[in-house]
């Protein structure tokens, strides 16, 4: 069998196009952003945190006290409540899909904060 320049210039064309799309895809995965928060005796710090829409988060949550009722987190929005074991890292993974300002809480209710979409 007999190759054409044509046929050639056929084939490189459409490696380098797989080529091409390969790296655009690989370029369009989300990063997951890390939030790191502790419960202390101010309650969550920070008490605002910043994400972007449409990015996989993962806030790891250490409760640093045993005075506080902040043993668990609830983000209602999210569909979140994980408890918060005294010393240990939690975490809790999910992806906001919309901008906004969303509340979290501790099982009580009375200690907050806020994660703002963006």
């Amino acid at each position: 069998m007999k190759l054409t320049i044509s046929m050639i210039i056929a084939v490189a064309v459409a490696v380098s196009g797989a080529s091409a799309f390969a790296k655009g895809k690989e370029q369009k995965m989300p990063q997951e952003q890390v939030v790191t928060m502790e419960v202390t005796g101010e309650g969550f710090v920070p008490a605002q945190v910043k994400v972007k829409a449409n990015q996989p988060v993962k806030l790891v949550v250490t409760r640093k006290t045993d005075r506080t009722c902040a043993k668990e987190i609830v983000i209602k929005d999210f569909g979140i409540n994980k408890p918060l074991p005294l010393n240990q890292p939690v975490e809790i993974t999910f992806t906001p899909t919309k901008a906004g300002s969303f509340r979290y809480a501790c099982g009580m209710d009375m200690i907050t904060g806020v994660i703002t979409v963006e």
